[in-house]
């Protein structure tokens, strides 16, 4: 295979070649390609890319760009997975949940309110590992952006 038979949105089987700290190298037919950390996973919970693949696994990716100039590729895991934030877009504005803080900025905490969700509360004093509930006051796709509320 070469660079030139690849296409955007081809999908493919190849093997982790090699783990970063920045994502998987995955050989496909003789042509290495990257996916980076931001195209393993919807999860919010993968810290580190060897938490999805190691050396020798074989994976199914889909080619996401093609740089044939310098002979690169961009590969991703998660556009083969359904977008979780389409699905929970449809959730009712009002709604409430209980989630747990998977982040703490100086802005805000991120709550996890569904598997590959989280949203933002501004200017909350909780924790990591806190649970909070929360009422869904925003869901933006066009930003991937869910408000949230906390609620007593």
């Amino acid at each position: 295979m070469r660079y030139a038979d690849l296409e955007s949105g081809q999908v493919l089987r190849g093997v982790v070649s090699s783990v970063h700290n920045f994502g998987l190298l995955v050989d496909v037919g003789g042509i290495t390609g990257l996916v980076n950390a931001a195209h393993l996973t919807w999860s919010h919970d993968i810290t580190h890319p060897d938490q999805v693949a190691r050396t020798g696994d074989a994976l199914t990716v889909m080619v996401v760009d093609v740089d044939l100039d310098r002979e690169r590729a961009t590969f991703s895991l998660k556009a083969l997975e359904p977008d979780p934030l389409a699905a929970f877009a449809r959730t009712a504005l009002g709604t409430t949940m209980t989630g747990e803080v998977i982040r703490v900025a100086p802005f805000g905490v991120f709550v996890r309110v569904a598997e590959g969700i989280a949203g933002l509360v501004r200017d909350h004093p909780a924790e990591t590992g806190d649970l909070l509930r929360v009422e869904i006051t925003a869901i933006n796709l066009a930003h991937r952006r869910v408000t949230l509320r906390p609620l007593p």
